[in-house]
Formats: structure tokens, C-alpha cells, sequence
């Protein structure tokens, strides 16, 4: 994931404090289960965040705070939406604390951060667990926004929500079903969309699937952005991949990157124990002009397939639009045979 090629989003908690706590993988050996947030009304303020990649214009915020206006909620700005720190939304500390205050803020129902890029991971350790465990809310977003999905559902269990940022288009067959999950506690099933010229074709260009070993598998949905979780991956805001289905998506690499992350993820063991594997969209992925470069679905058949798993590629998940609005930490039912994600139970209360 290129910086340049993405959308662009103290109470500080000490380092040693945040590294101490327990993350879900503990947790889980306890039995304790993923904690929903609430669901959304209309008329809910949703508080705007920049935990990653600077806002260089203030018309970008604009159109954030009119889309949460239109989706019927109430947009409150964090006081470091705006604030720079070369190509960041603001020192470390500057962007964990609007984090942390909009999770403290009895008001706020959900935070929307304003764009992804990079730095996510670098707030982590200075986030107020106790707090977020304390008060869960819906916090959704992609890309760069993996590491705070993941982070969080690792140490506190709250189901996070992989799903658009502020700057995403917010069309209708985005913005339907992100209302169901979240406002309905709707239990969706999601398939490839049917797009452009697809509709009058008797056969589907865009969207295909590639089943990589056929079957049904069901467990907690886990995953993101490719080069984002690379980065986090032995840390403890990386959750136990054990039984959980894996979905993996990224833009702007080339093969050799793809394969030496999966490559990092194999040798780490997240790939041991997986129920089920997905992988999304990969756009300007493919092998270029270097000569006896592997394609991705080559990359993939290598390290998935000996797996044995229910796994499939080409699911409508990554820096494409529609966004799907997926729950991080919410139990699926992928088949890899169809190429669908079914939600088993609502993700909010």
C-alpha cells in the first residue's frame, strides 16, 4: 500500500501501559466474548478523527462533515482534524487523543476517521484501552485504518467495522446496507456486485471470483489491508488468527511485494490454524513488465492452497467502491465456492 496511491484519517496512555494489557487472544482463552458497540440512531454525533494521514484542505473536511450531516447524524469535528505533522494529521499524541476523547465522550456514538494514508499503527500504544473497552462505539474505516480496527478489537474484544472512511464516495449501494448493519443490527450476505457493463452481459467481467479450494467455513472475520497488517503482525494489536477467517486486500503493489508479505504472514504463523481465507481487490497489482514475473493468483495458490482451507480471491473488498461494511471480529460464514460472506449474528446491540 503506497502512501501516494491511497485515499486519504492525552490523555495518552503510556507505551508500557498499553503493551501490559491483555490482548483478545487471552481474552478468548477465558471464554470472553466480542463486545458489540450500541447501534446508531439518527440525530447520533459522530466525531470526525485524522488518526493517520494529514487533510491538506479544508474543503476535504467539508465534504466529511456533509456526508455525516446527510447519512441524518451530527458531526463533531476533533479539535486535531486539521493539524499537520508532515505527512501526518498531527503528532502521535495530538491524533491518540482525539481518539481517546471521542471514546470517552458519553455524547459520541461513532468515529469516522476522515481518510486513511498511513499512520495508525503509530497511535497503538498510546491509546486508552480501559476507556474504549469502557464505552464501545462504532469505529469504521479501510486501508490505513486496518491497524486501528485490528488494535482495538485485539485488546479490547469491541467489534470494529471495515467499512468507508469520510472521504468514500457515499452512494446508495454503499451507504444501504452500512445503515442496516449499523443502524438496523441487520445480519447481511454479501456477493460481488454486478457493475457497468456487467448488467447486459451474459457473462461477469468485472468482479469475478477464484475459487482456491472449494467449502463452507465459519469463524470471527479478521483482516484489511495487506501491507497495513504486515506491519503489525507479532505485536499486540495483531488478534489470535486461530479459527478466524482471514481477508486480505491491498492496491499499488507488485507481485513480489504481495508474495514477500505473505511470505512474512506464513512465517509468522497466521496462516496456520485459519478456517477460511478471502482475498479482495488488488488494483495495479499485476506483474508489469519484468520478465517471469508470478501473478498474484500464482502468489496465492503457492501459499494458500497447502492450507487446505475454504479459501476464494476476487471479493469486492479494498479500494473499490461500493465498500462493504464488514465486522472485525463478527462471526461469518464464508463459501468459497460462491464467493459469499454471510454475517451470522447483528454486530451492534
Amino acid at each position: 500500500m503506497r502512501r501516494r496511491q491511497l485515499l486519504g484519517g492525552l490523555g495518552v496512555a503510556s507505551a508500557g501501559m498499553a503493551l501490559g494489557q491483555r490482548s483478545l487472544q487471552a481474552q478468548e482463552r477465558q471464554g470472553r466474548s466480542a463486545l458489540l458497540p450500541p447501534r446508531l440512531r439518527e440525530g447520533d454525533a459522530v466525531g470526525i478523527v485524522s488518526p493517520a494521514g494529514a487533510t491538506f484542505e479544508r474543503d476535504r473536511l467539508d465534504l466529511v462533515i456533509d456526508a455525516v450531516k446527510a447519512l441524518g447524524f451530527v458531526p463533531r469535528v476533533a479539535p486535531h482534524a486539521l493539524a499537520r505533522y508532515g505527512y501526518l494529521a498531527g503528532t502521535d499524541a495530538e491524533r491518540a487523543a482525539d481518539v481517546n476523547a471521542m471514546f470517552a465522550d458519553p455524547a459520541i456514538k461513532a468515529l469516522l476517521p476522515v481518510r486513511g494514508d498511513w499512520g495508525s499503527a503509530r497511535i497503538l500504544p498510546y491509546l486508552d484501552y480501559d476507556t474504549i473497552r469502557a464505552n464501545p462505539k462504532v469505529l469504521i474505516g479501510f486501508s490505513d485504518i486496518s491497524a486501528l480496527l485490528l488494535g482495538v478489537y485485539a485488546q479490547t474484544g469491541l467489534v470494529t467495522f471495515h467499512g468507508p472512511h469520510g472521504l468514500t464516495a457515499w452512494r446508495a449501494d454503499q451507504v444501504e446496507p452500512l445503515r442496516q448493519i449499523l443502524m438496523e443490527g441487520a445480519a447481511l450476505t454479501y456477493s460481488n456486485p454486478l457493475l457497468g457493463a456487467d448488467q447486459d452481459r451474459l457473462m461477469r467481467d468485472q468482479g469475478r471470483i477464484q475459487t482456491i479450494t472449494a467449502g463452507r467455513a465459519t469463524g470471527p472475520l479478521i483482516g484489511g489491508n495487506l501491507s497495513v497488517i504486515s506491519g503489525i503482525v507479532g505485536s499486540p494489536y495483531f488478534p489470535d488468527p486461530s479459527g478466524a477467517i482471514l481477508f486480505l486486500e491491498d492496491v499499488g503493489e507488485p507481485p513480489y511485494s504481495i508474495d514477500r508479505m505473505l511470505t512474512q504472514l506464513k512465517l509468522a504463523g497466521v496462516l496456520d490454524g485459519l478456517a477460511g481465507f478471502v482475498f479482495g481487490q488488488c488494483a495495479a497489482c499485476g506483474p508489469g513488465s519484468g520478465y517471469g514475473s508470478l501473478a498474484l493468483e500464482d502468489i496465492l495458490r503457492d501459499h494458500i492452497q497447502p492450507l487446505g482451507i475454504p479459501a476464494y480471491a476476487g471479493a469486492w473488498i479494498g479500494h473499490v467502491e461500493p465498500l462493504w461494511t464488514l465486522p472485525i471480529g463478527g462471526p461469518i460464514t464464508m463459501d468459497a465456492a460462491t464467493g459469499t460472506l454471510q454475517m451470522q449474528a447483528p454486530a451492534v446491540v
